[in-house]
Parts: C-alpha cells; sequence; structure tokens
C-alpha cells in the first residue's frame, strides 16, 4: 500500500507543514503582543478553513460518482490538470516566500488586531484555506489515480500528524529545521510526481473522448513488465509511470518535468534577497467590549455552513429519480408505484421489498424489449436504474430467483422523440448460432488432429525445418477456434499452455503443448528432445477432439467472445508475449481474426436485426485489421512483433483497438436475458 500512500504522505507532510508553520506564526504573534484571548478567533478560522477543504472533497467525490463512466474519466481528468497547476504554482511560491513568510504574517496579523475579531478569523481562515483547498485537490486527484486503494488516505494521514509534531516541535523550540532546504527538497520530489497526474489526467481526458490518441501507444511494455511486481507497482503508485502510455502522456510528462524542473532549479540557485528586519508589533488598540455570546456558536457555524453548502450542492448534482419514484419489486408484485415519467434520461429507485434476488427490466410490453435493467437486486436494497424514455409503452419485468416472472400495468409516455430498447436474446435464440459453431469446430478439430500428427511425423523423422512448417499451421488452426477456449476445459492448457507461472519456466517439465514444441524446435533442441512432447500434443488434440461432442458449450459465451478472441490478441499476440521463438505472433492474430470473422457469421442474424449498424462498421475494422497484417509476411515468412516497425505496429493496435472498441456492445445486445 505504500506505493500509493507515499504521493499522499508527502503532499500531507508539506501542505501539513507549511499550514502549521502558518498557524503557529499567527499564534506565536498573539502571544507575543499579550492578546492571549484572541486566539479562539484564530482556531475558529482555522476550523473554517478544514471544514470546507473537507467538504469541498466531499463535492468532488460524490459529484463524480453520480456521472456516467465517460463523464467521469474527463471530470477527473479536468481536475487532475488544474491539481498539477496548483501544484506548480504552490511549490514555485513557497520557494520565493518562505523566508520572508514570518514577518508578511505578522504584519497582516498586527493590522487584524486593530480592526476587530471578525478580520483575525478572516485572516487566519485565508491563510490557511488556500493550503486546504489545494491539498483536498492533490489528494482526491491522487487517490482517484489509486483506484480502491486506501494508501493515499492513510498516507495523507501519516503526513498531517507527523507534519502537525514537526510543527509543535518548532513552536517550542525543540527542533530546528531548514525550512528553505526542506520545501526546495520536496518541491523538487512534488514536481516528479505532479508531471506523473498530469499524464494520469490526460489519460482519462483521452478516455472521457476529450483528448484524440487513446489508442495511439508511445510506450507499450506490457509483454516484458509484469504489472503485479512490487517494482512495477512501486512506480505506478508513485510516479503514475504505466507499462502502457499514450504519445499525449509520455510528450506532456517529459516537457512538463524537464521545463519546470529547470526553471524550479534555476531559482534555486539564484541568491534570494536578504529578509527586510521585522517591524516591531505595533500595540493593539484597546478593543471595544464586545457582547457576549456562546464561546461554541461561531466554531459550530464555520463547520456547518460548509457542510451544509456541500450537501445542496452534492443533492443538486446528483441525478433525480424519475418523478421522485421509488418502485417497488417483489416476488409476488413488480413496479408498485410506477406512473408515467416525464420523457428524457431518468433515473428510477429499484427497492425490493421481497424475499429473494429479482433481475428488473424496463421494458416495451409488447414486444419485451429491454430499456434497462439491474441484475441481482438483493432483497431489502435499493438501486438505481438509470433509462432513456421517449414516447411509448412501458412497463416493469421482475423476474425473481427460482420464481415466475411478474410484468406490471403499463404506463403511456408521450412526446420526447425515441429511444433504442434491445431486443431480448433467449438461449433458444442461440441455438441455431451455437450449432453452427460447433459444427466448424468439429471441422477445425478433425483438421488439427491430421496436423499435429504430420508434425510429430516431421520431428520424429528429423525433418526439422518441415516441422517449423507444419507447426505453424497445425497452431494456426487451434488459434482459429477462439470462442470455444472456454469449453475445452484442461485441454487448452495442455495444447497451448504457457511457461508463465511455471517454476522452471520453460525448462518445467509441465510445459506441453504448442509453445513448448515452438520452444524447442526456434532454441536448436534435437528431434529426440521434441519427440515425446510432439506425441504428447497429437494425444491431446485427439482427445480434445472426442471430448467436445459432450462438454457444456454454454451459449452465452458466444456473444462474449466476439470481444474477448481479440482483446487476447492485443494483450498476448501484439505485445509479443507469447513468442517462443517463432516470431509468428502475427500469424497468430490472423487466426484470431479469422475465428473472430466466422463466429460473427453465425451471430449475424441476430446482430442485424437489434443493431444493423454494427455488422458494417465491424466488417470495415477487420478488413482494415487483415490488410495491416497481410503487409506483415511474405508467404510463410512472417514478420515477428518486435521487428514491426514503430509507425506500423502504433497502426496495428490503433486498428485493432478500434475495432474492439466497435465489438464492445455485442455482449449486451446479445446477452441472455431472464423473462420467466
Amino acid at each position: 500500500m505504500w506505493d500509493d500512500a507515499f504521493p499522499s504522505f508527502l503532499i500531507g507532510l508539506r501542505e501539513g507543514l507549511e499550514a502549521g508553520l502558518i498557524v503557529s506564526i499567527l499564534v506565536a504573534t498573539l502571544v507575543r503582543a499579550e492578546a492571549r484571548s484572541r486566539l479562539p478567533q484564530v482556531w475558529t478560522g482555522v476550523l473554517a478553513a478544514i471544514a470546507v477543504a473537507m467538504s469541498f472533497g466531499a463535492v468532488l467525490t460524490f459529484t463524480a460518482a453520480s456521472m456516467p463512466q465517460t463523464a467521469q474519466e474527463a471530470f477527473g481528468g479536468t481536475l487532475s490538470v488544474i491539481a498539477v497547476a496548483f501544484v506548480t504554482a504552490m511549490v514555485f511560491w513557497m520557494r520565493r516566500s518562505a523566508r520572508s513568510l514570518s514577518g508578511e504574517l505578522r504584519e497582516k496579523v498586527t493590522g487584524a488586531l486593530a480592526m476587530g475579531s471578525g478580520v483575525l478569523i478572516l485572516t487566519s481562515f485565508l491563510a490557511v484555506g488556500r493550503e486546504g483547498l489545494e491539498t483536498a485537490l492533490f489528494l482526491w486527484t491522487t487517490a482517484r489515480a489509486a483506484g480502491e486503494s486506501a494508501g493515499p488516505l492513510t498516507g495523507a494521514g501519516i503526513g498531517l500528524v507527523l507534519a502537525a509534531g514537526l510543527c509543535w516541535g518548532l513552536y517550542r523550540r525543540v527542533l530546528k529545521i531548514n525550512l528553505t532546504k526542506f520545501f526546495t527538497a520536496t518541491g523538487a520530489v512534488l514536481i516528479v510526481i505532479a508531471a506523473g497526474v498530469l499524464g494520469y489526467g490526460l489519460r482519462d481526458l483521452q478516455e472521457g473522448g476529450v483528448l484524440p490518441g487513446k489508442t495511439a501507444y508511445a510506450v507499450d511494455l506490457a509483454s516484458s513488465v509484469d504489472a503485479g511486481s512490487w517494482y512495477s507497482t512501486l512506480i505506478q503508485g508513485v510516479l503514475n509511470l504505466t507499462p502502457t502510455m499514450t504519445w499525449l502522456q509520455v510528450v506532456a510528462y517529459v516537457a512538463y518535468l524537464v521545463v519546470v524542473m529547470t526553471l524550479f532549479v534555476r531559482g534555486v540557485r539564484t541568491t534570494a534577497p536578504k529578509p527586510a528586519k521585522e517591524r516591531p508589533a505595533a500595540e493593539p488598540k484597546a478593543e471595544r467590549p464586545e457582547r457576549r455570546r456562546p464561546v461554541w456558536v461561531v466554531p459550530a457555524a464555520v463547520v456547518a455552513v460548509p457542510a451544509v453548502i456541500a450537501g445542496l450542492v452534492v443533492a443538486l448534482a446528483r441525478p433525480k429519480p424519475a418523478g421522485d419514484q421509488t418502485v417497488a419489486v417483489s416476488e409476488t408484485e413488480c413496479g408498485k408505484g410506477f406512473t408515467a415519467p416525464k420523457p428524457g434520461r431518468q433515473t428510477f429507485q429499484m427497492q425490493n421489498t421481497g424475499g429473494k434476488t429479482s433481475e428488473v427490466y424496463l421494458i416495451d410490453p409488447s414486444t419485451s424489449a429491454v430499456y434497462g435493467e439491474i441484475e441481482g437486486l438483493a432483497p431489502g436494497t435499493t438501486r438505481d436504474l438509470v433509462a432513456t424514455v421517449a414516447g411509448g409503452t412501458y412497463a416493469w419485468r421482475c423476474v425473481p430467483t427460482d420464481g415466475k416472472a411478474v410484468t406490471s400495468k403499463s404506463v403511456t409516455v408521450t412526446g420526447g422523440g425515441a429511444a433504442k430498447p434491445v431486443v431480448p436474446v433467449s438461449e433458444q435464440d442461440l441455438a441455431a448460432p451455437l450449432k453452427a459453431y460447433k459444427a466448424y469446430v468439429n471441422q477445425g478439430l478433425t483438421a488439427l488432429v491430421g496436423q499435429t500428427r504430420a508434425l510429430a511425423d516431421d520431428i520424429q523423422g528429423n525433418h526439422l525445418d518441415q516441422a517449423r512448417t507444419d507447426w505453424l499451421t497445425a497452431h494456426r488452426t487451434y488459434s482459429s477456434l477462439g470462442a470455444a477456449y472456454g469449453t475445452f476445459e484442461d485441454f487448452d492448457k495442455k495444447i497451448n499452455g504457457r511457461a508463465d507461472g511455471l517454476p522452471d519456466g520453460v525448462q518445467d517439465k509441465d510445459f506441453a503443448g504448442f509453445h513448448r514444441i515452438e520452444y524447442g524446435l526456434w532454441h536448436g533442441q534435437s528431434a529426440k528432445d521434441l519427440t515425446g512432447p510432439a506425441q504428447q500434443l497429437v494425444t491431446d488434440a485427439t482427445g480434445l477432439q472426442k471430448a467436445f461432442p459432450g462438454q457444456d458449450f454454454d451459449p452465452g459465451d458466444l456473444p462474449l467472445r466476439a470481444h474477448e478472441i481479440l482483446e487476447n490478441t492485443l494483450q498476448f499476440e501484439l505485445t509479443g508475449d507469447t513468442d517462443e521463438g517463432s516470431g509468428t505472433n502475427l500469424a497468430t492474430a490472423e487466426a484470431n481474426l479469422a475465428g473472430t470473422r466466422e463466429l460473427l457469421t453465425v451471430l449475424k442474424p441476430l446482430l442485424t436485426t437489434r443493431a444493423p449498424r454494427v455488422l458494417p462498421t465491424v466488417d470495415a475494422d477487420i478488413a482494415r485489421v487483415q490488410k495491416l497484417l497481410d503487409a506483415a509476411h511474405d508467404g510463410d515468412r512472417w514478420t515477428g512483433v518486435d521487428q514491426l516497425a514503430p509507425a506500423d505496429r502504433q497502426r496495428l493496435n490503433g486498428a485493432t483497438g478500434q475495432l474492439l472498441e466497435d465489438l464492445a456492445p455485442i455482449p449486451d445486445l446479445l446477452e441472455i436475458r431472464k423473462s420467466a
């Protein structure tokens, strides 16, 4: 967790020490002026600044959580860039002002003493408030980058506690710290961290569609860097550098670091003018007698007012339920409290008042087409269902676990244009595509058995050059059966398993199948060494051919695989991660593309009636990827992924990424939804 905690620890320590020094100077000035009775006014201003900072953090958190995913990315990215700007300004300000900070604050406090309690509260509030808002914004961005990790809050808490202890020690003159050197050193580190936050923020803006180039990768080390290793986690957590970064991220990171660090270091080397001698504190004017009020009134107000304002902002920012409707769900009654909503994007509060978990759908009762859904609504819980409502007829359908479907009364909405529901798919609808794809797999497995036998014969006869050719033919046949991988059970590991995770890697006794033979053929192993693995591959391929007709092929897997096959291709083949020496990962990628094309062929009747524009777009994407793959080989000679020109590799990754985006809606369009 420390990797996520360190950036927040540093910002908490630095900002906490900065704010703490300001408070210490304010308190010391009042004590020296023999105005201890005014100390509660300083603490009231400090308390108000803390309340505003915490309320600001709450507004950021809860308003972002209520946004759609793309809007969250854009919102978070924008605030990350703003946070970098604030932190950069703070670093330079403190470097410039550290020597004269004490004198300036004492002058302000002296003036405030003469002008009354309200001005003193405002002075301390403004002195601390800026640091509080900067801290809240920067901590929010680092916490968001860390995802669900508790590290940022833990680190910030430790940093703030340590800063408070240091400030107390400085105030009591127990500690002596060269604050100029401290702020210079932490400033340099914060500039490095801010560069990473800037890159992360720009990536969010790309994911949110605000900036282009989200698939234009300048750095792609996913195949050579273990993202789960301690060193990778540390670098990602502290510096926000990831194994895969776009050109925009890299250019912005380098430019920010070079420019800002150069200016910072140049400013440090410049000899700062000596601070002017502090003026003696002016004698405070005699205070007018004030009307006595309870001491708790002002502190309570300065905490309550920001909290109330933050609550109102969050409440106004969150989407409102449609007509303030709470719709009840149970085993016997569905849609209680449902009335005709207004047209537009609406949020319904679905409350399960029954005793069973239920699937909930907003449907067109005439066609059962689905406008919105909630899966697994547990008893006694309430969740929001967001749907776009237009002119038409609507009803709720609730399908409790192990129970019968219940449909509510229908309501009619007038006006508001048109909404596009998803026509539900049943197992029966997928029966014909599944049968056709099974026939394709059976045919492929028959070819695979013959091809692996030819490969084994080549090796046994010591014809290793021919074996390399036949190995690629057989491996491409197997790779083209992508949608059935989840059905093959243990056979897939035996036939196409990788050395990753094995204790002895490629030398491990359990390393088998295509990649074991590939390693041997392209690393100079003898026919004698490879005869056993080749014969075992024939045995496993034959076993799979016999077992497949009886294996459980979930029809719901077909729509899922339309996206997953090429998702794995982008992760493994196009990074070179599965290459054991043959340099034929692009040939495997082409086989995966062929498998995807076959899968879309069997799903075409269902897709054309539900989303007629999807297939033409996907077909164009596939043709683009195929053209790039065609350029990467000459006959049976394929260019290795690591030998591709950077521009060619970038185009291939970008085209595959675009294809994945256009394939992404298919699993939702063809998801099997319960209706009874």
